[in-house]
């Protein structure tokens, strides 16, 4: 069971926030600030209970050294813009100077620290480190999931030296990939895509055993279809893994999970884009020729075992959708689970980078039930792993 802010008496205590604004910048401004509206309920209802609000995180990766041009400084006009109220920053994370910023704060006040990483300890989980962090606050929350899978001072240490828990954000994070797979309704659809299957070995081992049809797409479509036979001509595929994505089949096999494969694809010679293409029955495919992305009919498969899902999981892109017409694939099957969910009530939760970015290509992201921006701690929690950040939390 994870505590939850709301299970901490918060009123009128110094709570330090561990947020993610590891946003991206462009000439020293932020060009994004979904993450900065992330933090946004948690640090407002700590507000209204007159909490003196401390927001820590890390910036890049300045590997322990003070890198001005990974300070958190610029993050702080945009977050009082959106708070509306005005954002305090401290020029250190911990020691006298953070101390200081922090003693001249009044209840409903909101101050960020620098960088974390600007200190060695935090990646180290230094202990050292997370007293120091501990030194500053009466109560921890931690509203970052996208970091929680790193066992850092700011994420793991100071959460078992303070009263913690999880914040708005990481509690809705959280509550939604458990209801996908912890306690969906079934049928579960997974579409699993992506270039390579070395990448994502863990993450099919588990889904196979929790969910009741798995679709794979993308390049490493190919390796599966070559471990079974197909010949795939020139297509990117994993030899050395071919015995690897047996063993997933025959374990799907046993735990009663339907895999469900290409029946067809988007050929061409080159891999750019507009090269030129053919859509290909799989018995076709030339020995010059890749597979790079799905074709007709394996996106009308796909529809029916959506139209008959009622929780979806989907992480990968279905074809090389960087570059057209390759992204077709991936496009229809995100339209149309999206516009399962609008009208048919089907549960659709997504995440990891690449899917991320193909789901806002295909202007279907608003229609999910909810899309994970965390990256690695998104797949690593798909994968069964346990999270440090989360694990530290759990009462």
């Amino acid at each position: 069971m994870i505590r939850r802010m709301e299970d901490l008496n918060v009123a009128g205590q110094r709570v330090l926030v561990r947020v993610d604004f590891n946003v991206p910048m462009k000439d020293g401004v932020v060009s994004d600030d979904t993450r900065l509206r992330a933090a946004l309920p948690t640090i407002e209802a700590l507000r209204a209970q007159k909490a003196k609000v401390i927001l820590c995180a890390h910036f890049d990766r300045p590997k322990g050294e003070r890198v001005p041009e990974m300070s958190l400084r610029p993050v702080v006009a945009p977050l009082a813009d959106l708070l509306g109220v005005r954002v305090g920053f401290a020029e250190d994370c911990i020691g006298d100077v953070a101390q200081k910023a922090i003693a001249g704060m009044s209840p409903g006040d909101v101050l960020l620290l620098e960088n974390t990483r600007f200190h060695k300890g935090e990646e180290k989980n230094d202990p050292e480190f997370a007293a120091e962090l501990a030194k500053l606050a009466d109560i921890y929350i931690n509203d970052a999931f996208s970091a929680a899978h790193r066992a850092h001072a700011s994420t793991e240490g100071v959460a078992r030296l303070l009263p913690s828990g999880a914040g708005i954000a990481l509690q809705r994070e959280i509550d939604h990939v458990t209801a996908a797979l912890e306690s969906p309704n079934h049928p579960v659809l997974a579409i699993v895509g992506g270039a390579k299957v070395s990448t994502k070995l863990d993450l099919l081992k588990n889904l196979v055993k929790k969910v009741d049809r798995l679709f794979v797409g993308g390049g490493m479509a190919n390796t599966f279809l070559a471990a079974k036979g197909t010949e795939i001509g020139a297509s990117l595929c994993e030899k050395d893994l071919l015995g690897t994505a047996r063993e997933i089949l025959d374990i799907a096999g046993a735990e009663r999970c339907e895999i469900l494969l290409p029946v067809d694809g988007v050929v061409a010679r080159e891999f750019k884009a507009h090269a030129a293409h053919r859509t290909s029955d799989l018995t076709d495919i030339k020995a010059d020729e890749m597979i790079l992305d799905c074709g007709n009919a394996t996106v009308d498969m796909l529809a029916d075992a959506m139209s008959t899902a009622r929780t979806l999981v989907w992480n990968g892109p279905l074809g090389a959708f960087e570059i057209a017409p390759f992204d077709t694939a991936t496009v229809e099957a995100a339209r149309f689970a999206a516009e399962r969910c609008s009208n048919h009530g089907l549960v659709a939760v997504a995440g990891g980078g690449d899917t991320v970015a193909a789901l806002n290509h295909a202007k279907a992201a608003d229609d999910f039930t909810f899309i994970s921006t965390a990256g690695g701690a998104f797949l690593e929690w798909l994968e069964g792993k346990p999270l440090p950040g989360i694990e530290a939390l759990k009462a």
